[in-house]
């Protein structure tokens, strides 16, 4: 797989060592962003603005990259909307709750699924091997390739 077809792709199946690539050029990209911007303006408000508009691209990534980590895992895509969305959402939802006085055991239990939902989805694409062989979302990363038969020389 080319290097910028892992960027912009969900097709395919990547590997550990892939899938890290990305999320370290992922965290280079937005540090870059957020020095240089602080570098030519001081404003925070400024700051602020270019790492939400450097944030749109990570996300894509990100969604892009669980994907090919998830086939190579035999699963469907879809799984990235738990692994990514979950998270997420449960703060929304948990300040959604929090005008409310009894909700703290609530506000509680959903941190708590939320941080469990974060552990899985780590484990699950970054830390666990992929299926071996080819699974219907294509060949093995890691298999090495199919090795044509040599070519005699002489007779």
């Amino acid at each position: 797989m080319k290097f910028v077809n892992l960027f912009i792709s969900p097709s395919g199946r990547i590997n550990r060592a892939k899938f890290w690539i990305v999320v370290l050029c992922s965290v280079v990209f937005f540090l870059a962003v957020i020095g240089v911007t602080m570098a030519v303006i001081s404003s925070l408000d400024t700051m602020f603005r270019a790492a939400l508009i450097a944030y749109v691209p990570i996300i894509y990534v990100g969604v892009v990259n669980g994907i090919k980590r998830l086939h190579d895992r035999n699963k469907s895509g879809w799984w990235v909307l738990l692994f990514y969305g979950g998270p997420m959402a449960m703060p929304l939802v948990a300040a959604l709750l929090d005008g409310a006085t009894e909700t703290s055991m609530a506000l509680l239990l959903l941190q708590l699924i939320s941080l469990g939902i974060s552990i899985w989805g780590l484990v699950e694409l970054g830390c666990l091997r992929g299926s071996i062989g080819h699974n219907k979302y294509g060949p093995d990363p890691l298999a090495p390739e199919v090795l044509t038969p040599p070519v005699r020389t002489h007779a």
